[in-house]
């Protein structure tokens, strides 16, 4: 706690300097924390006050309030607000609410603040779902201690966090679940040619723009050769990619076979598919079509699912979004990349990667189709399936920043080569 707090103190002086300050301390170890830094701050000369809700009820919330030599206020209505508020009302393990007369003195105080803290996280957030139990001010910055927290990076708690600073505090919060990081790509050999760099194989469908979108995407991010079967000549392709008339699904040198994008209702497309012994990425309709997880057994396979996709193949699984994502990855047997404004990456070995937050321009249609050729040209370059999805994913918000709002999905084709260019920056 007192590691903690101390760091707590340190993140609000850095951004805030002497601001002053009023702490809301809650009955528990949030609270404590909450303590613990008003004591430092008050040390670095910052004008601190405390509002709790009540006497502390942990022994180490105690010794923090025993710690702090200030006067403590009760939290009600004559609590005056203050430039920055520091929430460490409640932090982890709140299941329920807060009470009405609480979240009405909560919202009024940090309503009234210019800059809001949450000590490891906003007071009403769910730290396993994200679910808002109540009414979430939106914070400036979130400390956290040790490790994110699922609800850090799951919505819609995770819009409400803002900045998010995470303190070291001595505890090894093991390493199968974390957010996903600025990928290290495989790197060039220099004496390397088209193959050995990578060879996607797309298979299209009934709608061509789809699959132009993947395939160009997976061009963009680094295949060296990519090859897109079609019954017609598909005029939005870089003129870059092979166009064939044949599947060619059991060619060895393909790295990453592509199917899903564009199939419209020629499930046959994904059946043949499935006989390759070519690693895959099945999205879109291939996902649909596949109709039980099982015929994933056995595969090298990524599946890229929506939230609609995801119940149509699983149907409902009990628990968070985390939990569903890890079980679907079990019974399937394949990486499950489960899209939405919190994408998770699945591991069927149990580890799970957390996409940092993307723009919410990247909602719009195409963008799937752009992730799937990234994904794809990762694992033809030889990253294995969990680390090609961590990547894609990654890129693919990245890639989101750079082009900016009013994006469409062909700006995103446009802004990969400045997105893999500042990984060497």
């Amino acid at each position: 706690m007192e590691r903690a707090g101390a760091a707590l103190a340190e993140a609000v002086f850095r951004y805030a300097g002497r601001t002053p300050v009023l702490v809301l301390a809650g009955p528990g170890n949030n609270g404590g924390d909450g303590y613990v830094a008003a004591r430092h701050l008050a040390e670095k000369g910052v004008a601190v006050r405390v509002a709790a809700l009540g006497e502390p009820k942990s022994e180490a919330a105690r010794c923090a309030r025993a710690e702090w030599k200030g006067e403590v206020e009760p939290l009600n209505g004559s609590t005056a607000s203050a430039p920055l508020v520091i929430d460490a009302l409640f932090g982890t393990g709140l299941r329920n609410g807060l009470e009405d007369a609480v979240v009405q003195q909560f919202s009024r105080v940090c309503g009234n603040a210019h800059m809001l803290v949450a000590c490891d996280l906003p007071s009403g957030v769910d730290s396993d779902t994200g679910a808002e139990l109540n009414t979430v001010p939106n914070f400036d910055m979130t400390v956290t201690f040790g490790a994110l927290k699922p609800a850090h990076r799951l919505h819609p708690a995770m819009h409400k966090c803002g900045r998010l600073v995470m303190a070291d505090i001595g505890i090894d919060a093991g390493a199968d679940w974390f957010e996903v990081d600025a990928p290290s790509l495989p790197p060039l050999d220099p004496g390397g040619h088209k193959y050995s760099r990578g060879l996607v194989h797309a298979l299209a469908g009934t709608m061509p723009g789809a699959i132009a979108l993947a395939a160009n995407s997976a061009a963009r991010a680094g295949a060296g050769y990519v090859r897109v079967s079609t019954s017609r000549p598909i005029e939005a392709l870089l003129t870059s990619i092979v166009q064939v008339d044949d599947a060619q699904v059991n060619d060895e040198r393909i790295g990453c076979l592509l199917v899903g994008p564009g199939l419209g209702d020629i499930p046959q497309v994904l059946t043949l598919a499935m006989t390759s012994r070519a690693p895959k990425v099945i999205d879109a309709d291939g996902i649909t079509y596949l109709g039980d997880p099982a015929r994933l057994h056995r595969q090298d396979a990524i599946i890229t699912p929506h939230e609609g996709e995801f119940e149509r193949l699983f149907g409902k699984i009990d628990g968070s979004k985390p939990e569903r994502a890890l079980e679907a990855a079990r019974r399937s047997g394949a990486v499950v990349v489960y899209k939405g404004p919190d994408t998770l990456v699945a591991s069927p070995d149990g580890r799970l990667g957390f996409a940092p937050p993307a723009p919410a321009w990247l909602a719009s249609a195409g963008t799937g189709d752009v992730l799937s050729g990234l994904i794809a040209a990762m694992r033809a370059r030889g990253m294995n399936s969990f680390d090609a999805a961590c990547a894609g994913v990654w890129l693919h918000g990245r890639a989101a920043e750079i082009a900016g709002p009013g994006l469409v999905a062909d700006d995103l084709l446009a802004a990969i080569p400045e997105t893999l260019a500042s990984l060497d920056a």
